[in-house]
């Protein structure tokens, strides 16, 4: 945020006074519609601020991003596009993130309460490596039978399959750690700015807490009173601003590099386990016993699963059996087409 200019600082309110005026407009509800409406005045007025500290305003007209952003909530609704508008910066986005206070719920009293309902319900790592695991073991699994159905030796199917481990368990470490690098330069870079504007307009700052927690059914004079207490200590101001305006966890953004070392062991432990069969070196019986190994731990695979969905672990299993067992039937049939037509 240091190294935008004040022009660029008045461009950024700006915009989200355009994105926070959408979303009222595309909010149903009207305690909401009030909340964003005051959000882009509180806008507009730091972008005044900013425009007299530059010399002079100028002409604003949204950039085609803000545009894009703005028919995109208004087409899906805002709680549906709550993930694109936290990354334009729209303030008070929070209050999608769970259901309106209701009556008579106790004030919260501290960050740590305030924010607690950001965290998640636990289980995500878990939830990404049984994902992993599934990825490796579903496509290594297809591998090795397309090729076994090839009639190749087990030389070339242990090489193949190898390969095919190495391949994709760093292409999904690659792509994490892209996806967690940027992710994690989009969260510095909105705290960096809450930063940048708690030290210029503190008071600004209270009030849109304010604004925030009255929507969610505090009293205006004790949310305006929690606003301008927690903005009094500047590390909690900054963390709470981050939760509450961002709905962002500061001390969870994630390590890019322990995504993409967790991403690449989840899915090589699942690619691996078709190969153990011929590294045994069990010959051509190999296959079958693959095939049942890979059915008995895509079985577990969809029973861990159904500790995120909710079904039954039985129907869970099953169900993961049977998608596996196609890939894997269907890979095996067309290598057999190849073998015959190689021959």
């Amino acid at each position: 945020m240091g190294d935008m200019s004040i022009r660029e600082r008045w461009r950024a309110e700006k915009t989200a006074a355009f994105l926070s005026r959408a979303v009222a407009e595309a909010e149903p509800d009207p305690a909401k519609q009030a909340l964003f409406r005051s959000m882009a005045d509180a806008a507009e007025r730091q972008a005044a601020i900013l425009a007299a500290e530059a010399g002079g305003g100028a002409t604003y007209h949204p950039p085609l991003r803000a545009r894009v952003v703005a028919a995109i909530a208004r087409r899906v609704g805002p709680r549906a596009a709550r993930p694109i508008l936290a990354a334009s910066k729209v303030r008070g986005i929070s209050v999608y993130a769970g259901p309106a206070t209701e009556a008579g719920h106790a004030m919260p009293t501290s960050v740590e309460q305030i924010g607690g309902r950001h965290k998640g319900a636990g289980g995500g790592a878990l939830r990404a490596a049984v994902f992993g695991v599934n990825d490796g073991l579903v496509s290594n699994t297809s591998l090795v039978m397309g090729v076994a159905g090839a009639a190749l030796d087990p030389g070339a199917i242990v090489l193949t399959g190898v390969a095919g481990l190495l391949a994709g368990a760093f292409s999904m470490a690659a792509g994490e750690y892209i996806s967690m690098r940027s992710q994690r330069e989009m969260f510095e870079y909105q705290i960096a700015q809450e930063r940048d504007e708690l030290e210029r307009y503190p008071d600004e700052e209270a009030e849109e807490l304010a604004l925030i927690y009255n929507a969610r059914g505090i009293p205006m004079d004790e949310a305006r009173t929690l606003g301008r207490r927690l903005v009094a200590d500047p590390d909690v101001a900054l963390d709470t601003l981050a939760r509450e305006e961002l709905g962002l966890n500061p001390d969870d953004l994630g390590s890019p590099w322990g995504a993409a070392l967790w991403s690449f062991l989840a899915f090589a432990a699942g690619a691996i386990l078709p190969l153990l069969p011929f590294f045994a070196g069990f010959g051509t019986e190999a296959i079958p016993m693959a095939a049942g190994l890979a059915a008995v731990a895509l079985f577990g695979v969809g029973a861990a699963l159904s500790l995120f969905s909710g079904r039954g672990a039985l129907a869970g299993g099953l169900r993961m059996v049977t998608i596996g067992a196609l890939a894997g039937a269907a890979t095996y049939a067309i290598g057999t087409l190849f073998g015959v037509a190689a021959g």
